[in-house]
C-alpha cells in the first residue's frame, strides 16, 4: 500500500482544487505560500495536539518524519493514531465532497476519502493550487461504531492545522549537516548503474515532499522511524541492510542514528518491484544491486 501511494505522489500532477470562492481583497492560498519549502517543512508544527487529543493521553511525543507527522493517544479504551502528511496532488477518486463546518483560510477547501474509510477516517486540506494535506486516523478498535470518533478527531486535527496555516505558522525541520532529509533522492537514482534495474529509458520522478523519488521499478525513500531492534541484517554497500519482500516489491532498507534522539533513526529504503512472473530471488538481487549502488553515497 506505501509504494501504492507513492507512486501516485511521484507521477501525478495537479488538478484544479474545488474551492470556496475568495472575498474581495484576498487571494486563494497556495501550498507553497502557506506551507514554505516543501521539503523542510514540520509536518508536526501543522498538528494542534490540544485539539487533537483533546481529553486524552499521549502515548509518546509525536514522530516528525520528513513527509508526515506521526501522534499516538489514548482516549478511554482505544489508542488512536493521527498522522498528517504526505503532501500529494492528482485526481484521485478516492476522493469526494464534504462539508467541513470549521473555519478556512480563503480558497481552501476539505474533502473526505473513501479509501479504506471502514477503518480509517481521512480528510484531505487542499489548496487553491490543487495540492492536498491529508490527514488519517486510525485506531486500535475497528468497529464500525468508531468512526464516528476517528472522524471527530479528523476535524478537530484539520481545524488545528487550517489555524496554523492561517497564521502562516508552518515551522522548519531542524537537521544536522548529515542528516538524510537533505538527501536528493532523484539525484541518488540519476545513474547509469541502475539501467538494468530501473529500465534504461526510465527518468527520476521526484514526490512533491522532495524526499522520495521513483525511476521506473526502482523507488527510494527517505523517512524518519522508531528506533526498533532490527531482523536479520547483511552488510551491503558499507552499511548494514535488512531485505524484506511485500508482495511483488523487495525492500531494501538501512538506518543512521539521530545524534542527541536516542529512540528515533533515519531511514533509508529501497525498493524494486518484480515484472509478472519474475522470481522473488531475482527482484531481491535487483534490489540488492541498486543499493550497492545507491546506499555509499549517502552521508
Amino acid at each position: 500500500m506505501i509504494c501504492g501511494l507513492f507512486l501516485v505522489a511521484a507521477c501525478s500532477t495537479p488538478e484544479p482544487a474545488v474551492t470556496p470562492s475568495t472575498t474581495a481583497g484576498e487571494e486563494a492560498l497556495t501550498a507553497s505560500e502557506a506551507l514554505g519549502e516543501y521539503s523542510s517543512l514540520d509536518y508536526c508544527s501543522l498538528v494542534d495536539q490540544r485539539k487533537v487529543i483533546g481529553g486524552g493521553n499521549a502515548v509518546k511525543p509525536p514522530l516528525a518524519s520528513f513527509e508526515f507527522c506521526r501522534l499516538e493517544f489514548v482516549e478511554g479504551a482505544n489508542r488512536y493514531t493521527v498522522t498528517t502528511g504526505p503532501i500529494t496532488s492528482g485526481q484521485d477518486p478516492n476522493n469526494q465532497p464534504y462539508e467541513y463546518a470549521g473555519p478556512l483560510p480563503e480558497g481552501v477547501s476539505v474533502q473526505r476519502s473513501t479509501f479504506n474509510e471502514d477503518i480509517a477516517c481521512t480528510r484531505l486540506l487542499t489548496f487553491a493550487d490543487g495540492i492536498r494535506l491529508s490527514i488519517a486516523v486510525t485506531s486500535d478498535d475497528t468497529a464500525p461504531a468508531d468512526q464516528a470518533d476517528r472522524c471527530r478527531i479528523a476535524d478537530a486535527t484539520v481545524d488545528g492545522a487550517a489555524g496554523v496555516i492561517a497564521a502562516r505558522k508552518a515551522g522548519r525541520l531542524n537537521l544536522d549537516q548529515r542528516s538524510w532529509g537533505r538527501v536528493a533522492p532523484c539525484a541518488q537514482l540519476d545513474q547509469h548503474e541502475l539501467d538494468a534495474a530501473a529500465g534504461p529509458e526510465t527518468k527520476p520522478a521526484p514526490a512533491l515532499s522532495g524526499h522520495s523519488c521513483i525511476r521506473g521499478k526502482v523507488s527510494f525513500s527517505l523517512s524518519v522511524g522508531a528506533d526498533t531492534t532490527p531482523g536479520a541484517t547483511e552488510a551491503l554497500g558499507g552499511r548494514q541492510v535488512q531485505v524484506t519482500t511485500s508482495g511483488a516489491f523487495c525492500q531494501v532498507t538501512t538506518h543512521r542514528p539521530i545524534p542527541g534522539t536516542p529512540d528515533r533513526v533515519e531511514q533509508a529504503m529501497l525498493s524494486v518491484v518484480g515484472v509478472d512472473g519474475a522470481p522473488e530471488d531475482a527482484t531481491c538481487a535487483a534490489a540488492r544491486e541498486v543499493a550497492a549502488a545507491v546506499f555509499p553515497k549517502l552521508p
